[in-house]
This record gives C-alpha cells, structure tokens and sequence, in this order.
C-alpha cells in the first residue's frame, strides 16, 4: 500500500477515534503507523478516554501503581524463550550456590522487607512448571513434601499471608482449572501475558515462541477464560517489538478484549515494550520503536475504552517516554519495588518513587499507591476469596486503593464464611454460575454497602416524606403551590399553560423532591396498589450490526468490527425454544439497522419464532426498525406494520423514542428518526390495534425542560389512541457511548434526577398510563428500590439476555431470575407478582434460567 493511500486511512481512522465510534481491526492497524501530528492527534483522543474512565470512578488525575516486592520462587521454566534472560538451568544455579526454588524462609524474609517499607504486594514470578523439564526440579519439590510448583506456590503465598500481611499476585505461567481453583483463596489477583496471539511467532522456527509450549497462545487464551470463570481478577497484556506485524499486535488485543467482554476478569492489560538483553538469541533484535510503542498504548486504550487499566513499566523506558505513555492513555505504572530488582529485567533498575512523583506533578498527574487488586474488585462481592477478605480490608482504604501509610501486619488465612453462598461451588472446583458470578456480580447481596450513600436513606426519606412540618416550610412557596398542585391535581401538570410549574417540579430537590416523590408514591398506591410487576421475558438482539450512525450508541458495530454478529433463523428460533422452556411468555426481539437485511427479514423473523413457539407473546421491532423495514420494502408504514401483524407481531417496543424534541435528537442521532415520524409510527400501530410501550432516554444532552414537553407529548398521544401499555424511563448509560467519550454528553442522570424523572412520570401520566417501569438494567437493584418509593409500579423482565446496555458499560447484569426480581420488591416491602406483557396478572413459576442456556 502506497503512503498517501497509509495516510489517508489513519486520517480517516483518527476522525473515527476522535468522534468515540467502533473502530474496526484495520483501522486500528492503520493507527500503529501514526508518527508525528497524527500520534498527537491520536494520542490526546486514547488520554481522553482514559480521563473518563478516570473520573467515572473518581480518580481524575491519578496515576497508580503498587509497592511490591518482587519474589522469583524458582528461575527453573520448561520453555525456551528467545529473549529471556529470568529462566536458568540446574547447573547455573548449583554454581551459584541457589537450590532450585527459594525456601519458604526466603520468601517470607524478602515479603518482610517490603512491609517494614510500605510495600503492599508480593509479587510471585517464576518459570512454566519446571519440573516437567527439570529432574532436580521435581526431586526438590518432593523432597519438601510437594506434589507440583503450584502447590509449594501456594503454601508461599499462605506464609506471606500469615507472616506479612502482604498480598500475594501470583505470575506462575500456563495454569491448570484446577491449579487456578487452589490458588484463588491465596491471592486476590493472578496474572499471565498473553504476550501475543500469533500463531506464526509460535510455529515458525527462529521466531521468539518457538520450541516454548507454554507460549502457545491457544493455551494461553484458554487460561484467561479459566480465571474469568472462576472470578479471578487476572492482569494480562501484550508484549510490542518481537516480530509482531502491527495486524497481529491488534489481534492480540482483541483476543484479550474478548475474554474480558464474556468474563469481566481483566483488571490491567500491560503493553510491555521488548528491550533486547545481551545473551539472548534475540539480542540482535532492535528495542521496540518508541512511536509505535507509544500508539500501541493508546490503540490499546481505544480499543479496550475507558474503564480499563492500561500499565506501563515504568523502568523499561526512559522518563520522557513514560511521560508520552501517560498521554496516550496510560493509568497505572504496575509494580515498583523500593527493595528488590526487577528480576525479568534486571539490567534495567526501577525509577525513584520521588523523581517520578515530581515529573508526573509537572505534567498535572498525582502518583498514588494501589493494592495489587484493583479497586473495582475490591468493591464488588465475589471477586475475592473470602478467606482473604480480613487480609484486603486491613489495607484498602475507602476507595479500594492503598490506604496510606500502608501498615501489613500478619493475618491469620481464614476458612471460609460456613454462610458465604457460592463458596460450595468454588470449593468443588464446579463450574462459576456465569450469571451470578461474573455478570450479575453483586447480586449475593441484595444491598450494597454503600446504598446509604449513593442513595441516601432512601426507605426512610420515602416514609417520612411530607410530614414534618419544618421541612414542608423549607420549601419555597412556588415549589409548594406546584407540589400542591401535583398532590390534587397531578394530570393538570401535562397542561401547556403549567409548563413553569411542571419544569419547576422537575428541578427540586431536597425537602421539595422528598415530598414529590411521597405524592407520586401515593398515587401510584391508590392507581396500581402496591403489588411490583414483572415479565418473565427473553431480550433476543439478532443483529448488533447497524449503519445508523447514532452517536449515543456502543451496541452499534459495523459488520468488520470484532463484537459484530448476526443471528440466523435457527438460531433466533433455538432461543425462542430456550426461553419458553425457561418459563418465559414474551419474546422481546430488537436488533440493528443492518444495511443487508431485506425489509422482509423482519416478518421472517417473527414467523419463526411463532413457528416454534406459537403462544408467546413477540415485542418486537422499534419505530427506527418499523421504518427501515418498510422503507426496504417499499411498503407505507401502515401496510408493513399490517405484514408484521400477519406475521407474528403482537406488540412493538416504544424504544428510539429517546427525547421527542428534534434539537435533541439531531445530537443524539444526526436526524435519522425524526420525533413526528416516530409519532407516526406508533400512532399507527396503535390504530391496527397493536400496542406499545413508551420510552424516554434522558441524561445526555437534554434539560428538564425536554422532560416535561416528552411526557406531555407522550400523554396526548395516550389520549388519542389509548395504545401505551407502560412508560419506561431509560437513564443514559454513558460508560462505552461515542458522545460522552467524545466529551459532547454528560455522564448519565444523577441519582436526584432518576427520582425526580420517575416520580413526575407518575403524575404527568396520571390518567393515561398506569404502568410506570424502572431498568434494573441501568439503574441496578438499590436503584429500582429507590424508583419504586418514587411512582414507579414495575421492574421489566427477566431479560435472559441483554446486549445494549451492557455494551454501553452498564454494570448491572444481563439477566435477572424471578427471585432476583422478587427481592428487589421486598427491599421496598411490596409484594410481587409475574405479569404478561399487557399487565394481567399470571401465576409465577419462579422460573430460572437453566445454566445450559447461559
């Protein structure tokens, strides 16, 4: 390829980087050849996505690494490396006078040395079970009374543990399931390097992985998956400069990028730059080239987005080149030990914690201390043993990071909580239930232990609400005339003359929004009573790929993208069968604006699934799809929706709706779906006696005010058709999405918002639409309490299933069991009961996926 023809791909790639959208393989392939402006260009857009991934978690400006101390168990490995200088042989080490691995002595004399300093980790590095290759290796293990180096790994890091109170991160190489079982209660974290997922660099002989079965990237990739089942918070990376092609270096990302998309285990992706070591066969071989390493950090970081850790290793670059890899997206400079060498890399020593303090100060960084867990699984129930639970509480602080000054004091290793539910599973060495281990994480308890704080005390405020005298007089006189107004007359604030009223009410807080929400509260109690619905449902995307361009969207891929797919008609059709067999009456079917799917593919869509499942209700296909389909078709709307009717159809979803005001959607969207045509749409469906539901997304770009015109238009369409079945709120999840990346949209609705929303959805609508649904989705359980205690009356589906969020970056899971939902209602002290999809009440099953469908 010619360079004109190079540069104008990176050009193009780069317009898409800088507007936050999917960037396929080639593009990123053609980003790795960036130099000069363009790795500028390319790396201010990757540092402004780590800067909000940053502030999502509230560490703007923070650069972390861990005090370690770094701890080669055995320098004995089974593979051949070519640029390894940290594996030796029997005999070196007999000259020198080591035994073949330390004593548990050793370990536990070097561990003490970084906690009379500070250090919080224990780094365990050594070679691929080296007593597979090694004889001495293997009498020593045995004649220490072990079976394999796992196992003598894991009584080390239980005498760290015991002796220190050090964390152990254990880097052994290739691990057996069972392997990484026994280990999980010893560490709260493990690593190994993918290093690449070439094939070539593997078979091909003179090349680095040559002769190293361990190296080996199926076997490789196959660990990673391992630790995601078994909820290990792992570190993997890719090593830049040993022979890979840049399309290779880019494969090797996305590999990772799968795993931690199925399993969520990746805590930090390291992007090691090779340096060539004298002694070595790759001695001859050039150091990783600066420009390419620094836009492999930030293609790392677009590829992997925001809420990912990206390391560096501080000691393997020179100061300045450290500084452009914290602006091309870097966070985290891995382990720094102020005891003991790097061991991999001897030669090169680590860089003072001082000078590098002060250099990232100049450049605007606060250099802060980690533990060697992340904090996100610090904080998330079920990531960490809970026979370690007392050795990380004792040095995290509030945050999840390294509390300071850091203090490890010997803890005893504790058996498990006899009442921890899953251990039984994790203990048996069975298989994680991926929906409640990795998924829905969280989810063992049905409170988070900071719900006071991010919800504030929400049971209490909702009961009291309203009642106390001094804070009713609080409350400005116009607020309580407007809350006076909603408590008598709650309909009359959809009235255009009471627009101030309504956009005021919208806007309170504090005593203003308590009492608003005990009104809404009340009303919802006298239209609906108190019993919290649900659907036990299947959410089927058969399509993610979708040429539409909206900027709000992460679901969206195009067909060369890594995440794309495409369901064929067997496959819609075995998930339709699965989720009836699991108790479900709905099908929810949605997908992309795929530029290759006739406008009939929609009915054959729907025919399948009544073809299988001939009494299941299908929710299926937006405004956005009914108008693409009958675009394609060449039909009116009117007619396509009679075809889709004939077909299967029962009821449309009212998503695209997101804020019926053209302004907005013209920056949500660029105008693909004007509000007067989704208007159009459902009107029409409503007129052919299909139902719908009603939407609104807010959070974005939109004001209080576009809240209160979407429901008062939401409203008066109710009035003239009567076909809305419920509205549904949808907070903005802005983790993954373009527009918030791209620093246009604000970071999702605040918690006061999500309240104030839901509760003035209750009384606008009052009259109109009784059924007020909250997204345990987007909003999580503790959220959906809180909007229950607010209007709202129910809590969607079970879902089974859920691609469009959990790719914009929620958190909240993919699927929710009858029981799940059930406990979110009795947080609230309500009673719940299963529904269909048009409000009648049905007898539950208390119905649960079976694993086999996960």
């Amino acid at each position: 390829m010619s360079s004109a023809a190079v540069g104008r791909q990176i050009t193009r790639a780069l317009s898409r980087a800088d507007r936050a959208v999917t960037l396929d393989a080639s593009e990123c392939t053609a980003l790795l050849q960036a130099r000069g402006s363009e790795l500028t260009q390319l790396s201010r857009i990757a540092g402004r996505v780590r800067d909000a991934g940053l502030d999502e978690v509230g560490q703007a400006g923070v650069i972390t690494y861990s005090p370690k101390v770094f701890i080669p168990l055995t320098k004995l490995c089974r593979d051949r490396c070519h640029y390894c200088t940290f594996a030796t042989d029997p005999a070196s080490l007999r000259r020198d006078g080591q035994a073949p691995y330390l004593s548990v002595d050793e370990v536990v004399r070097i561990a003490e040395r970084g906690a009379s300093t500070g250090c919080a980790e224990a780094l365990f590095t050594l070679g691929d079970n080296p007593e597979d290759r090694w004889p001495q290796a293997k009498q020593w293990l045995a004649e220490a009374g072990y079976e394999s180096t796992a196992d003598y790994l894991r009584a080390c890091a239980i005498a760290v543990l015991e002796r220190t109170g050090l964390l152990p991160h254990l880097n052994p190489g290739v691990m057996t399931w069972e392997q990484l079982r026994r280990l999980r209660p010893v560490a709260p974290s493990m690593g190994m390097m993918l290093e690449t997922s070439s094939r070539r660099l593997f078979e091909t002989p003179g090349e680095v992985h040559h002769g190293s079965p361990d190296k080996d990237p199926d076997i490789r990739m196959r660990v990673l998956n391992d630790a995601g089942r078994l909820a290990v918070p792992f570190t993997s990376g890719v090593l830049v400069g040993i022979g890979e092609t840049d399309r290779e270096l880019v494969d090797s990302i996305a590999a990772i990028r799968r795993s931690h998309r199925d399993y969520g285990q990746i805590q930090e992706i390291l992007v090691q730059n090779f340096r060539a070591k004298p002694g070595t066969a790759a001695r001859s071989r050039p150091d990783a080239e600066t420009d390419r390493y620094v836009a492999s950090v930030a293609v790392t970081r677009l590829m992997m987005g925001p809420a990912m850790r990206v390391q560096v290793p501080p000691n393997l670059s020179d100061p300045e080149t450290v500084l452009r890899l914290v602006e091309a997206g870097a966070d985290d400079l891995g382990g720094i030990s102020p005891v003991t060498i790097d061991h991999v890399n001897p030669e090169r020593p680590w860089p003072h914690l001082d000078r590098l303090t002060d250099e990232l100060a100049v450049a605007g960084w606060k250099l802060r201390p980690r533990l060697t867990v992340h904090p996100q699984y610090v904080q998330r129930p079920g990531w960490i043993d809970t026979r370690l639970h007392s050795h990380v509480n004792a040095l995290a602080d509030s945050r999840g990071l390294l509390a300071q000054p850091a203090h490890p004091k010997p803890l005893p290793w504790q058996e498990p909580d006899p009442g921890y539910e899953g251990f039984a599973a994790q203990a048996s060495g069975g298989r994680i239930d991926l929906a409640t281990e990795i998924d829905a994480v969280g989810r063992r308890s049905q409170h988070r232990s900071d719900i006071d704080t991010v919800y504030g005390d929400w049971k209490r405020v909702a009961a009291k609400a309203g009642r106390s005298s001094s804070a009713r007089d609080s409350i400005p006189i116009d607020l309580r005339r407007a809350l006076h107004l909603a408590a008598t007359s709650p309909q009359a604030l959809a009235l255009p003359k009471n627009h101030e009223v309504a956009v005021a009410l919208m806007e309170s807080d504090g005593a203003a929004l308590d009492e608003l929400c005990a009104i809404s509260d009340q009303l919802r109690k006298e239209v609906v009573g108190d019993t919290v619905t649900y659907v036990v449902n299947r959410n089927l995307n058969f399509t993610n790929v979708c040429y539409t361009g909206c900027r709000f969207c992460a679901f969206a891929q195009r067909e060369t993208d890594d995440d794309a797919f495409t369901l064929s008609l067997v496959q819609v059709g075995d998930r339709v069968d699965e989720a009836v067999q699991a108790g479900a009456t709905e099908i929810c079917m949605q997908g992309g604006i795929h530029p290759d799917l006739p406008g009939t593919a929609y009915f054959d869509l729907a025919r399948e699934v009544k073809r299988r499942q001939p009494d299941v209700h299908l929710h299926a296909f937006s405004p956005m799809e009914v108008v693409n389909g009958a675009a394609k078709s060449e039909l009116s709307v009117h007619d396509w929706l009679v075809q889709a009717k004939e077909s299967g159809v029962d009821s449309l979803p009212g998503t695209a709706a997101e804020i019926l005001d053209d302004e907005v959607r013209w920056i949500l969207t660029k105008g693909k779906l004007p509000a007067s045509t989704w208007i159009e749409v459902v009107k029409t469906a409503h007129r052919l006696d299909i139902p719908t539901s009603s939407t609104m997304m807010y959070g974005h770009v939109d004001r209080p005010d576009h809240w209160v015109a979407h429901l008062r238009t939401l409203r008066q369409i109710q009035e003239d058709t009567g076909g809305f079945t419920e509205f549904v709120p949808l907070p903005f999840v802005h983790q993954q999405s373009p527009i918030y990346l791209a620093g246009v949209a604000r970071p999702g609705p605040t918690v006061r918002e999500n309240r104030v929303v839901h509760a003035m959805a209750r009384l606008m609508l009052s009259g109109a639409i009784d059924q007020i649904q909250c997204s345990w989705v987007k909003l999580g359980p503790e959220g959906c309490a809180a909007m229950l205690m607010a209007g709202a009356n129910d809590l969607g589906g079970t879902l089974m299933e859920e691609t469009i969020s959990r790719m914009a970056g929620s958190g909240h899971g993919s699927q929710m069991s009858e029981s799940d939902l059930r406990a979110i209602a009795k947080l609230v002290d309500r009673p719940a009961s299963q529904r269909d999809t048009n409000y009648g009440l049905l007898t539950s099953s208390l119905s649960v996926l079976p694993q086999d469908v996960l």
